[in-house]
C-alpha cells in the first residue's frame, strides 16, 4: 500500500482529462513537478526514496510508492491521469518498468526521460509517446549560446529554430524591409524587444536599433551563420 504524505483525495484529479503524474523526484522530475505545481496544474509526484520524499514533503503533492510495482500505481489512482512523466533515468530497469506499467494502464500521454539513444529506443518500443534527453538537449543548447551572439536558442522541429539575439550591424538603424534579411539570408524576424518597451511583432516597417533584441526563426544552419555576422 503506497504511503501518502497528505490525503490523496485532496490531490487526485477529478477525471481523466486533468492531472499530471510525475514519477521520480530527481533533478529532472522534481523540476517538472515543481513547475507544474507553480502553474496551478493538478500534479501528483511519486517517489520511492525516503530521503527525497522527506525533502519534498509539504512542498509538492506527493505519494511515497514504488512505481515499478503495477499494484502501487493502481492504488494511487494512476489511471486517472491523462499525462505521466517518467523522471528517473539512471536506472534503466526502473525507467522501463514504470513506463511499461503506465502503458498497461492506458495512460494517454507518457513522457519519459532517457540518458542514451539506446535507452530512448527501448522506451519508444514499449510505448512511450515522447522521449526526452534533458542532458543532451541542454548541452546542445548551451553550445549554440556560447558560440555566437545568440541569447536564447530553441530548436522546434525538423531543424526549424527560434533564437533571441543582438542585431548584426547591417540591421541597426534600418527597417526590416530595408535590411532584407529574409531575402538575403533566409532569416525571418518574428519580433523586436526595445529597452523599456514591450515585445512587438515585426512588420516590414519595424526599425531595429543597436540596443534592441530580435527574435528570429529559420533553419538552424542559416541562423548560426546569421548570428556570426558582425
Amino acid at each position: 500500500m503506497p504511503e501518502t504524505s497528505t490525503p490523496a483525495k485532496e490531490r487526485r484529479p477529478r477525471d481523466r482529462d486533468a492531472g499530471v503524474l510525475v514519477v521520480g523526484l530527481g533533478r529532472f522530475g522534481s523540476a517538472i513537478a515543481a513547475a507544474l505545481d507553480r502553474l496551478g496544474q493538478d500534479v501528483l509526484a511519486v517517489e520511492k526514496d525516503e530521503t527525497r520524499v522527506a525533502q519534498w514533503s509539504g512542498r509538492l503533492p506527493l505519494v511515497q510508492a514504488d512505481a515499478t510495482n503495477p499494484e502501487a500505481l493502481e492504488q494511487l489512482g494512476a489511471r486517472d491521469f491523462r499525462v505521466a512523466v517518467v523522471g528517473m533515468g539512471t536506472s534503466l530497469e526502473a525507467s522501463v518498468l514504470v513506463t511499461a506499467n503506465l502503458v498497461d494502464l492506458g495512460t494517454p500521454q507518457i513522457w519519459a526521460k532517457a540518458v542514451t539513444a539506446e535507452h530512448g529506443r527501448i522506451l519508444q518500443r514499449i510505448g512511450a509517446h515522447h522521449v526526452v534527453y534533458p542532458e543532451s538537449d541542454a548541452g546542445a543548447r548551451v553550445a549554440h549560446l556560447v558560440s555566437g551572439k545568440m541569447l536564447d536558442y530553441i530548436e522546434v522541429e525538423d531543424d526549424f529554430t527560434i533564437v533571441k539575439m543582438r542585431p548584426p550591424l547591417e540591421m541597426q538603424g534600418f527597417t526590416i524591409e530595408q535590411s532584407a534579411v529574409r531575402r538575403r539570408y533566409g532569416v525571418t524576424v518574428i519580433g523586436v524587444k526595445s529597452p523599456g518597451h514591450e515585445f512587438q511583432y515585426a512588420t516590414p516597417q519595424t526599425r531595429v536599433m543597436a540596443t534592441d533584441l530580435i527574435v528570429c526563426g529559420g533553419h538552424a544552419d542559416v541562423l548560426e551563420r546569421f548570428a556570426a555576422r558582425p
